[in-house]
């Protein structure tokens, strides 16, 4: 598995990231522990977080994938085998880019974590309210001492992008090394339009979020008596269901035929096959859900088939 720079940064990460925004909610520390093991097993290295997650649960308050995960870097001794990466920015607890909120919360994130450093930092939503020159200052200082070794954004648009780096770039500021923006075959428009542009320009590394359209790429969702297959997820997959996104899920049934494989194994490898991307976040319950997400970082897609998924999916 060969493994991708990001950005222009040492850091080096395996094309397939763990979403750890179902521990706490739909996993358990139990099952979480059992999932990261398995993960590391197969050869991945990226573990992506916030602090906000799981908030959104009934009877929890944020912080609880940082927590999970935390112990399990204790527990299992494989700090040095993975690349940490959380957010701020979206918790209420700690809410935008402010050089203090900055501070705070990366000493709480540090805390749940149970470690002295975290491998990518990422602003999780662009905060307008605040400069970018003090939001880059302050990211920068966390770099100088040591609490943060790479710096990146998520859920901005291209002219904040490009004016980020631009200040990093004049001023001498650690700068953004990666985005994470909503990317897979159902949702293009919004990066391959501006986004896709900055990021080759600026040799930033591109982290998917959302690579499997909230499940709906795995196949599992074909007609509307599909949705009650997942509550959580539902809502946002019905939208998906209309002429395109059956096409898609044909086109995705015609390569994975061919390959022996799964559609969702085939959706992550054409994530994996664009231009700039370093890594699709994917995320599992089950560790057999793993083992099968896991061998779309080795299936290698023809330029015919990239052709036919990306026609199939056209906007």
């Amino acid at each position: 598995m060969n493994h991708r720079q990001l950005g222009r940064s040492t850091l080096q990460v395996a094309p397939l990231a763990f979403g750890g925004n179902v521990f706490g909610w739909s996993v358990d520390e139990a099952r979480a522990f059992e999932l990261l093991d398995a993960f590391v097993d197969h050869g991945f290295n990226l573990v992506d977080t916030a602090d906000v997650y799981e908030a959104w649960v009934p009877g929890n308050e944020g912080g609880e994938s940082e927590t999970i995960i935390g112990k399990w870097l204790k527990r299992s001794g494989k700090r040095d085998k993975v690349l940490v990466a959380t957010k701020v920015g979206k918790w209420a607890r700690y809410p935008g880019l402010s050089p203090t909120n900055i501070h705070e919360a990366v000493d709480d994130s540090l805390r749940r974590l149970q470690t002295d450093y975290i491998d990518l930092y990422q602003s999780h939503t662009d905060d307008p309210k605040v400069p970018l020159e003090e939001t880059l200052r302050a990211f920068d200082d966390l770099v100088k001492s040591g609490k943060v070794r790479v710096i990146g954004a998520s859920n901005y648009d291209a002219t904040r992008l490009a004016d980020a780096q631009s200040i990093s770039a004049a001023k001498g500021l650690a700068r953004y090394e990666s985005l994470q923006p909503e990317y897979n075959l159902m949702d293009r428009r919004g990066f391959e339009e501006a986004l896709q542009p900055v990021c080759e320009k600026e040799q930033i590394g591109v982290i998917s979020y959302y690579s499997l359209a909230s499940g709906f790429l795995s196949g599992k969702y074909r007609s509307e008596g599909d949705l009650d297959k997942s509550k959580a997820r539902g809502a946002k997959v019905k939208n998906y269901l209309n002429p395109r996104g059956l096409r898609v899920l044909d086109a995705l049934d015609t390569v994975a035929k061919h390959h022996g494989a799964t559609p969702a194994q085939v959706s992550l490898a054409w994530v994996m096959a664009q231009p700039s991307i370093a890594a699709a976040i994917a995320s599992a319950t089950t560790v057999e859900q793993l083992r099968d997400i896991a061998k779309s970082a080795t299936l290698a897609l023809t330029h015919a088939e990239l052709a036919r998924l990306q026609e199939a999916s056209a906007q």
